[in-house]
């Protein structure tokens, strides 16, 4: 069984006729319970949850403080390459946009860390492009070696990979993976995603199971809000964290809340999520997987992240670059994916999250 299984079972669900139907009473039982089922979760995504977002923002406040305590883990992303074999229509690494494309040697790989590391900043998530040709496992694995001289933590987003590649990552050093399946729908799938490996759409999704049977120690998925019907998305991206957290007790099970940003070929959101709406989806996560990492990216304005430090979310980064040198040589850098938001350096994150009353954390795991 895999989670494409429970896919299946909610193909011909009437998601519109049951958000229609939520009532007050539903959502505030929903609110009252200790474990959220299905349905539950359902409920604090519909659009009449909207009128208890307090009441959820007390909830979500004690459950973070309740299991991650009042702190902030942080990382930073480092490009490899922005080369790409896929034609994604909504991402800037499309590979029939014209944009400067670079990767990284050694070397670079070398300063770039180096650059990074005159921060406080100890946890690398690595990524590149979907380009196995030209960033093969091989380089990834001397990128890592090379990263892990001067952090102990680094995580992968890269292409979907078969479980011997995972394990053999975690071997080099590698402790975690993030990778968002983009859309569940896989007919709009099929629709956004027009060439290259990521067009398999059950390859990607079961790249979380193959990294947890690895033994990666931190997963992190997500969709990408404004590629399909956001409610929707919402619960199967829950489901999906649910379903690995409950299989793979050994492994800590993350959430990410990426938004479309601006990026070549001007695409526009199906669905877009405005603010308020974010802050209930974030909320709806803690309160129906209160164990789980939530992370907000610079992608979302300094001012919004501030208080979602307050709501659920419990994993920023900080100073964040997503063209490739972008640490060190940024009059040549590569193009950026998207459009970061928050401007903010690590050291302005940091004192963002001491202003209210919280702890940043760079370091909470070592391997003996």
């Amino acid at each position: 069984m895999s989670f494409y299984d429970t896919i299946k079972e909610y193909e011909t669900f009437d998601f519109d006729g049951y958000f229609a139907n939520v009532t007050v009473g539903d959502v505030e039982r929903s609110l009252g319970r200790d474990r959220l089922d299905w349905r539950d979760f359902l409920n604090l995504l519909s659009v009449k949850a909207q009128a208890y977002l307090e009441p959820m923002a007390r909830k979500s406040r004690r459950l973070t403080i309740q299991y991650f305590g009042r702190t902030i883990s942080l990382y930073v992303p480092l490009y490899l390459s922005n080369y790409c074999n896929n034609e994604c229509i909504y991402c800037g690494f499309n590979r029939t946009n014209r944009i400067k494309r670079r990767k990284l040697t050694l070397e670079e790989i070398d300063l770039e860390a180096l650059a990074i590391s005159g921060t406080e900043m100890k946890h690398i998530l690595v990524l590149t492009g979907e380009a196995p040709d030209i960033t093969p496992i091989d380089y990834i694995v001397d990128a890592v070696g090379i990263i892990k001289k001067r952090f102990p933590s680094v995580s992968i987003e890269v292409f979907p990979m078969e479980e011997a590649e995972y394990l053999r990552l975690k071997q080099a050093g590698v402790d975690g993976m993030t990778i968002y399946q983009e859309t569940y729908d896989q007919e709009v799938y099929s629709k956004v995603h027009l060439a290259g490996r990521k067009t398999d759409y059950l390859f990607r999704l079961d790249a979380p199971e193959r990294a947890a049977k690895a033994g990666l120690r931190t997963i992190s998925i997500g969709t990408l809000f404004g590629l399909g019907e956001k409610r929707k998305e919402a619960f199967l991206t829950g489901m999906h964290a649910r379903y690995l957290e409950d299989k793979y007790l050994d492994t800590e099970i993350g959430l990410s809340l990426p938004r479309i940003n601006p990026a070549e070929g001007a695409f526009q959101p199906y669905d877009p999520v405005d603010d308020k709406t974010f802050v209930q989806f974030l909320m709806a996560y803690r309160l129906f997987m209160p164990r789980a990492a939530i992370s907000v990216s610079t992608r979302e304005k300094a001012e919004m992240r501030d208080h979602l430090m307050f709501l659920g979310a419990t994993r920023l980064s900080a100073g964040s670059r997503t063209d490739v040198g972008g640490y060190t040589q940024p009059a040549t850098a590569s193009t950026a994916q998207f459009d970061i938001s928050d401007m903010r350096d690590v050291a302005e994150t940091i004192q963002a999250i001491r202003d209210r009353g919280l702890q940043p954390v760079f370091k909470d795991w070592e391997l003996i």
